[in-house]
Protein backbone atom coordinates (compact mmCIF):
# COMPACT_ATOMS: atom_id res chain seq x y z
CA UNK A 1 0.00 0.00 0.00
CA UNK A 2 1.32 3.08 -0.91
CA UNK A 3 1.22 5.35 2.40
CA UNK A 4 1.68 8.59 0.88
CA UNK A 5 -2.07 7.92 -0.11
CA UNK A 6 -2.74 8.42 3.56
CA UNK A 7 -5.90 5.78 3.35
CA UNK A 8 -5.22 4.96 6.76
CA UNK A 9 -7.53 1.70 7.89
CA UNK A 10 -7.86 2.73 11.59
CA UNK A 11 -10.49 4.40 10.12
CA UNK A 12 -12.85 1.85 11.18
CA UNK A 13 -14.52 2.31 14.44
CA UNK A 14 -13.04 1.03 17.16
CA UNK A 15 -10.10 -0.57 15.36
CA UNK A 16 -6.59 -1.31 17.48
CA UNK A 17 -4.42 1.34 16.12
CA UNK A 18 -0.52 1.99 16.83
CA UNK A 19 0.09 4.80 19.23
CA UNK A 20 3.40 6.43 19.93
CA UNK A 21 3.95 8.31 23.09
CA UNK A 22 6.06 10.34 24.55
CA UNK A 23 7.97 8.95 27.44
CA UNK A 24 10.13 10.82 30.18
CA UNK A 25 11.72 10.67 33.52
CA UNK A 26 8.35 10.18 34.80
CA UNK A 27 6.33 8.35 31.94
CA UNK A 28 4.79 11.36 31.40
CA UNK A 29 2.34 11.50 28.68
CA UNK A 30 0.95 7.74 30.47
CA UNK A 31 -0.61 8.67 33.91
CA UNK A 32 -2.56 11.87 35.44
CA UNK A 33 -0.69 13.94 37.24
CA UNK A 34 -1.41 17.27 39.58
CA UNK A 35 -2.99 20.19 37.67
CA UNK A 36 -0.41 22.43 38.06
CA UNK A 37 3.40 22.84 37.97
CA UNK A 38 5.33 23.08 41.15
CA UNK A 39 8.05 25.70 42.09
CA UNK A 40 11.28 24.98 40.91
CA UNK A 41 14.49 24.92 42.97
CA UNK A 42 15.45 21.42 43.18
CA UNK A 43 18.29 19.38 41.87
CA UNK A 44 17.70 16.37 39.65
CA UNK A 45 20.17 13.76 38.06
CA UNK A 46 19.25 11.54 35.55
CA UNK A 47 21.32 9.08 32.72
CA UNK A 48 21.17 9.55 29.17
CA UNK A 49 22.96 6.67 26.71
CA UNK A 50 23.34 6.97 23.12
CA UNK A 51 23.01 4.27 21.01
CA UNK A 52 22.72 2.82 17.48
CA UNK A 53 19.68 1.80 16.41
CA UNK A 54 18.59 -0.93 13.90
CA UNK A 55 18.68 -0.13 10.49
CA UNK A 56 21.76 2.39 11.19
CA UNK A 57 19.73 5.24 13.04
CA UNK A 58 20.92 6.73 15.99
CA UNK A 59 18.61 7.40 19.33
CA UNK A 60 19.03 8.89 23.12
CA UNK A 61 17.44 6.33 25.97
CA UNK A 62 17.51 6.90 29.79
CA UNK A 63 18.87 2.89 30.05
CA UNK A 64 21.24 0.87 27.77
CA UNK A 65 18.92 -0.70 24.88
CA UNK A 66 16.35 1.83 25.28
CA UNK A 67 16.94 4.24 22.99
CA UNK A 68 14.18 6.01 20.97
CA UNK A 69 13.49 8.77 18.07
CA UNK A 70 12.68 11.29 19.41
CA UNK A 71 14.83 11.31 22.82
CA UNK A 72 13.03 10.57 26.03
CA UNK A 73 11.35 13.93 27.29
CA UNK A 74 13.34 15.94 29.48
CA UNK A 75 10.68 18.16 31.82
CA UNK A 76 11.89 20.07 34.83
CA UNK A 77 10.78 23.29 36.50
CA UNK A 78 12.42 27.12 36.47
CA UNK A 79 14.97 27.28 38.78
CA UNK A 80 15.81 23.43 38.52
CA UNK A 81 19.35 22.52 38.55
CA UNK A 82 19.80 18.94 36.08
CA UNK A 83 22.63 17.10 35.96
CA UNK A 84 23.04 14.31 33.37
CA UNK A 85 25.54 11.34 32.97
CA UNK A 86 25.87 10.33 29.69
CA UNK A 87 27.56 7.38 28.04
CA UNK A 88 28.00 6.94 24.60
CA UNK A 89 27.64 3.90 23.31
CA UNK A 90 28.69 3.90 19.92
CA UNK A 91 31.63 3.93 18.03
CA UNK A 92 31.95 7.66 16.97
CA UNK A 93 32.02 10.48 19.13
CA UNK A 94 28.78 12.12 20.72
CA UNK A 95 27.41 15.05 22.18
CA UNK A 96 24.08 16.05 23.94
CA UNK A 97 23.64 19.92 22.96
CA UNK A 98 20.43 21.74 24.48
CA UNK A 99 18.64 25.17 23.58
CA UNK A 100 16.93 27.28 26.27
CA UNK A 101 18.66 26.42 29.01
CA UNK A 102 21.49 28.22 31.29
CA UNK A 103 25.33 25.81 30.64
CA UNK A 104 28.83 26.72 30.67
CA UNK A 105 30.99 26.60 28.29
CA UNK A 106 32.34 23.02 28.30
CA UNK A 107 28.98 21.64 29.09
CA UNK A 108 28.05 23.09 25.14
CA UNK A 109 28.16 19.75 23.28
CA UNK A 110 31.13 20.87 20.54
CA UNK A 111 33.97 19.72 19.66
CA UNK A 112 34.99 23.38 19.72
CA UNK A 113 34.69 23.65 23.60
CA UNK A 114 35.91 19.87 23.95
CA UNK A 115 32.70 18.98 25.33
CA UNK A 116 31.89 16.39 23.32
CA UNK A 117 32.01 12.37 24.48
CA UNK A 118 34.18 9.40 22.62
CA UNK A 119 33.25 6.12 22.17
CA UNK A 120 32.44 3.99 25.26
CA UNK A 121 33.06 6.87 26.98
CA UNK A 122 30.94 9.16 29.78
CA UNK A 123 30.46 12.57 31.40
CA UNK A 124 28.23 14.66 32.88
CA UNK A 125 26.36 17.94 31.47
CA UNK A 126 25.09 19.77 33.61
CA UNK A 127 21.93 22.12 32.77
CA UNK A 128 20.37 25.11 34.74
CA UNK A 129 17.03 26.83 34.80
CA UNK A 130 16.28 30.45 36.48
CA UNK A 131 12.73 32.61 37.24
CA UNK A 132 12.02 35.55 35.64
CA UNK A 133 13.18 38.51 37.94
CA UNK A 134 15.04 42.37 37.45
CA UNK A 135 18.04 42.52 36.12
CA UNK A 136 20.43 45.05 38.27
CA UNK A 137 20.03 47.94 35.19
CA UNK A 138 16.39 47.54 36.11
CA UNK A 139 15.37 45.73 32.53
CA UNK A 140 13.33 42.74 32.53
CA UNK A 141 14.87 39.05 32.14
CA UNK A 142 12.59 35.86 30.98
CA UNK A 143 12.68 32.66 32.67
CA UNK A 144 13.80 29.83 31.36
CA UNK A 145 10.04 28.31 31.07
CA UNK A 146 9.31 26.97 27.35
CA UNK A 147 9.05 24.28 24.74
CA UNK A 148 13.05 23.67 23.69
CA UNK A 149 14.84 20.30 22.79
CA UNK A 150 18.52 18.73 22.59
CA UNK A 151 20.48 17.43 20.39
CA UNK A 152 24.07 15.81 18.93
CA UNK A 153 26.39 18.50 17.88
CA UNK A 154 29.46 16.44 16.21
CA UNK A 155 28.29 12.90 14.88
CA UNK A 156 29.38 13.73 10.86
CA UNK A 157 30.46 17.47 10.87
CA UNK A 158 31.13 19.94 13.68
CA UNK A 159 27.50 20.67 13.44
CA UNK A 160 26.15 17.23 14.56
CA UNK A 161 24.36 16.84 11.03
CA UNK A 162 24.67 13.14 10.55
CA UNK A 163 23.68 12.75 13.99
CA UNK A 164 20.44 14.87 13.99
CA UNK A 165 19.75 13.05 10.21
CA UNK A 166 19.70 10.11 12.03
CA UNK A 167 17.86 10.09 15.26
CA UNK A 168 19.50 11.87 17.44
CA UNK A 169 17.62 14.57 19.48
CA UNK A 170 14.48 14.89 22.32
CA UNK A 171 12.36 17.34 23.44
CA UNK A 172 12.52 19.24 26.54
CA UNK A 173 9.68 21.19 28.61
CA UNK A 174 11.07 24.29 31.54
CA UNK A 175 7.97 24.70 33.62
CA UNK A 176 6.95 27.75 35.53
CA UNK A 177 5.01 27.56 38.92
CA UNK A 178 1.71 27.47 38.44
CA UNK A 179 1.62 25.92 34.63
CA UNK A 180 -1.33 23.66 34.00
CA UNK A 181 -0.10 20.41 33.38
CA UNK A 182 -1.56 17.86 30.45
CA UNK A 183 -2.82 14.26 30.53
CA UNK A 184 -0.67 13.29 27.80
CA UNK A 185 2.22 14.97 25.90
CA UNK A 186 3.18 14.23 22.51
CA UNK A 187 6.16 14.84 20.32
CA UNK A 188 6.02 15.66 16.83
CA UNK A 189 9.79 16.18 15.03
CA UNK A 190 9.70 17.07 11.32
CA UNK A 191 13.11 16.44 10.00
CA UNK A 192 13.80 16.85 6.40
CA UNK A 193 10.40 15.28 4.87
CA UNK A 194 10.06 12.76 7.74
CA UNK A 195 8.12 13.01 10.85
CA UNK A 196 9.79 11.25 14.02
CA UNK A 197 11.74 9.65 11.40
CA UNK A 198 8.84 7.70 9.70
CA UNK A 199 9.08 8.19 6.08
CA UNK A 200 5.95 8.64 4.29
CA UNK A 201 3.27 8.60 7.12
CA UNK A 202 3.70 10.71 10.33
CA UNK A 203 2.76 8.38 14.06
CA UNK A 204 -0.65 8.04 14.87
CA UNK A 205 -1.45 9.95 18.68
CA UNK A 206 -3.89 8.54 20.74
CA UNK A 207 -6.14 10.70 23.23
CA UNK A 208 -9.52 10.39 25.26
CA UNK A 209 -12.58 12.97 24.96
CA UNK A 210 -11.82 15.71 27.64
CA UNK A 211 -7.89 14.94 28.25
CA UNK A 212 -5.67 17.70 28.43
CA UNK A 213 -3.33 16.51 25.58
CA UNK A 214 0.09 18.59 25.03
CA UNK A 215 2.33 18.97 21.74
CA UNK A 216 5.85 19.40 21.79
CA UNK A 217 6.81 20.14 17.79
CA UNK A 218 10.45 20.67 16.45
CA UNK A 219 12.07 20.76 13.23
CA UNK A 220 14.94 19.76 12.16
CA UNK A 221 16.99 19.34 9.09
CA UNK A 222 17.22 22.27 5.94
CA UNK A 223 13.65 22.58 5.29
CA UNK A 224 11.02 24.80 6.05
CA UNK A 225 7.42 23.62 7.22
CA UNK A 226 4.42 24.60 8.59
CA UNK A 227 2.56 22.53 11.12
CA UNK A 228 -1.25 22.24 11.46
CA UNK A 229 -3.67 20.51 13.50
CA UNK A 230 -6.73 19.81 12.03
CA UNK A 231 -10.21 20.48 14.62
CA UNK A 232 -8.09 22.29 17.10
CA UNK A 233 -6.35 25.15 17.52
CA UNK A 234 -4.08 27.13 20.48
CA UNK A 235 -2.90 30.86 21.26
CA UNK A 236 0.31 32.37 19.58
CA UNK A 237 2.32 32.07 22.95
CA UNK A 238 4.22 30.79 25.45
CA UNK A 239 1.86 27.84 26.66
CA UNK A 240 -0.29 27.73 23.61
CA UNK A 241 -2.99 29.08 26.35
CA UNK A 242 -5.08 32.14 27.18
CA UNK A 243 -4.32 33.89 30.22
CA UNK A 244 -7.84 35.17 30.24
CA UNK A 245 -10.44 37.28 28.20
CA UNK A 246 -8.05 40.39 27.88
CA UNK A 247 -5.24 38.03 26.51
CA UNK A 248 -4.16 39.07 23.29
CA UNK A 249 -2.85 36.22 21.64
CA UNK A 250 -3.68 35.02 18.52
CA UNK A 251 -5.59 31.55 18.13
CA UNK A 252 -4.39 29.76 15.19
CA UNK A 253 -3.96 26.36 14.08
CA UNK A 254 -1.27 26.45 11.28
CA UNK A 255 2.63 27.86 12.55
CA UNK A 256 5.49 27.97 9.92
CA UNK A 257 8.29 26.14 11.61
CA UNK A 258 12.35 26.23 10.40
CA UNK A 259 15.35 24.34 11.28
CA UNK A 260 16.25 24.35 14.95
CA UNK A 261 12.60 25.69 15.82
CA UNK A 262 10.03 24.27 19.12
CA UNK A 263 7.05 25.31 20.11
CA UNK A 264 4.33 23.83 22.34
CA UNK A 265 0.74 24.30 23.35
CA UNK A 266 -2.04 22.19 24.99
CA UNK A 267 -5.62 21.23 23.47
CA UNK A 268 -8.88 20.30 25.11
CA UNK A 269 -9.01 16.69 22.77
CA UNK A 270 -12.19 17.05 21.14
CA UNK A 271 -13.11 20.54 22.77
CA UNK A 272 -16.03 21.93 19.76
CA UNK A 273 -15.38 19.26 17.50
CA UNK A 274 -15.79 15.86 19.10
CA UNK A 275 -14.14 12.54 18.92
CA UNK A 276 -12.32 11.40 15.34
CA UNK A 277 -9.38 10.99 13.71
CA UNK A 278 -8.45 14.14 13.55
CA UNK A 279 -5.00 14.67 10.91
CA UNK A 280 -1.31 16.51 11.27
CA UNK A 281 0.36 17.30 8.91
CA UNK A 282 3.14 19.80 7.38
CA UNK A 283 0.81 22.45 5.17
CA UNK A 284 3.56 22.73 2.30
CA UNK A 285 1.53 20.92 -0.32
CA UNK A 286 4.37 18.63 -1.85
CA UNK A 287 5.35 17.57 1.78
CA UNK A 288 1.86 16.45 2.57
CA UNK A 289 1.72 14.56 -0.53
CA UNK A 290 5.16 13.23 0.03
CA UNK A 291 3.20 11.84 3.24
CA UNK A 292 4.13 14.46 6.06
CA UNK A 293 1.02 13.73 7.91
CA UNK A 294 0.01 11.68 11.13
CA UNK A 295 -3.44 10.88 12.70
CA UNK A 296 -4.45 12.49 16.10
CA UNK A 297 -6.47 9.89 17.05
CA UNK A 298 -9.49 11.12 19.60
CA UNK A 299 -11.40 8.34 21.12
CA UNK A 300 -14.82 8.19 23.14
CA UNK A 301 -14.39 7.23 26.60
CA UNK A 302 -15.30 3.36 25.58
CA UNK A 303 -11.81 3.65 23.23
CA UNK A 304 -13.89 3.80 20.16
CA UNK A 305 -13.16 5.81 17.53
CA UNK A 306 -16.27 7.24 15.45
CA UNK A 307 -16.79 4.56 12.13
CA UNK A 308 -16.89 7.00 8.95
CA UNK A 309 -18.86 5.78 5.80
CA UNK A 310 -18.70 7.72 2.53
CA UNK A 311 -21.79 10.09 1.79
CA UNK A 312 -24.35 8.62 -0.93
CA UNK A 313 -25.32 10.66 -3.40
Amino acid sequence: MDRRSFNRRMLLGSATVATTFSLGPEAVGTVKRAMTARDGGGVRYIKMFAEKLKGGGMGYGLARGRATVPGPLIEINEGDTLHIEFENTMDVEASLHVHGLDYDIFEDGTKTTRSSVKPGGKRTYTWRTHRPGRREDGTWREGSAGYWHYHDHVVGTDHGTLGIRKGLYGPVIVRREGDLLPDRIHTIVFNEMMINQMEHAGPDLLATVGERVEFVMITHGDLYHTFHLHGHRWAHNRTGLLTGPDDPSQIIDNRIVGPGDSFGFQVIAGEGSGPGAWMYHCHVQRHADHGMAGLFIVREPDGSVPRYEPHQH
